[in-house]
Formats: structure tokens, sequence, C-alpha cells
């Protein structure tokens, strides 16, 4: 019955004019995507603890998985390959996400040149079982 109705009142080619013009124009930049953007920022935040404190270290398994699952939900948000990739090898974008991740890390307590409060934060965010907590052991 629908195919029958679709055919005889034209709505398929109107339906897919729309569906075809709705997703492109409504796509925000990947930069400006939440889920994706915070993910790179907490990977970020638990990359600098484990280079500064010696007693934590990355969960590389566990941080491998989180940024494919991070590429994945950008596929699944209907960015192409190409697009993931092109903001994956932006210089810009990743100095600007790598100047956010230092500026919260300062901000939850982390002073350069201290690795103690690297360690401190890295035990709290471990403690709260944060998604930085979560990519250190």
């Amino acid at each position: 019955m629908f195919a029958a109705f679709t055919r005889r009142s034209g709505a398929v080619p109107a339906l897919c004019l729309v569906l075809a013009a709705t997703p492109l124009a409504a796509r925000p930049p990947l930069g400006e995507v939440s889920a994706v953007t915070e993910g790179l920022i907490a990977t970020g935040i638990a990359y600098e603890i484990s280079e500064v404190c010696e007693d934590l270290a990355p969960r590389r398994l566990r941080g491998v998985g989180f940024l494919l699952s991070l590429r994945q939900h950008a596929l699944e948000l209907g960015y192409s390959r190409d697009e993931v990739d092109a903001f994956i090898n932006n210089d810009a974008e990743a100095d600007r996400l790598e100047s956010l991740a230092r500026a919260r890390l300062a901000e939850m307590g982390a002073v350069e040149g201290q690795p103690e409060t690297y360690c401190r934060v890295g035990l709290q965010e471990m403690a709260a079982d944060s998604q930085i907590g979560r990519l250190l052991r």
C-alpha cells in the first residue's frame, strides 16, 4: 500500500531531496562534535599524566579501543572516512585540542614541574572512574 501511494503521489522524489539535503546542512564541523572532542581531550589528559607521573601508566589497548570508538561514532553521525581522516590530520585542530587539554589539566590541579600534582590528578580521576581514569593504571 505504501509503495503504491508513493509512486502515484510523487512523494519518493520529494522525500529523497529532503533526506539528501538535510544531513549535510545540519552537520556541524567535526571539531564541534562534543562527544568526539571531549573524548580526545580526555585521552590527551590521560596521556600527559602518564608521561609526567612515573607511578601511573597508560592503558594502551583501552586507549586505542576508545579512540577507535570515537572514530566509529563520527562515522555513525554521517561523517565520511575522508572527513574523519582530515580532522585527525589537521595540525591546527590538534594544537587547539592539546591546548584545551593542558588548560583543563591545570584547572584540575596539575602544576608543570611538579609530577606529584599530575599523580594526584590521575589518582583522583581513577577513583572517580572518569574517562581519564579509565585510561590510566
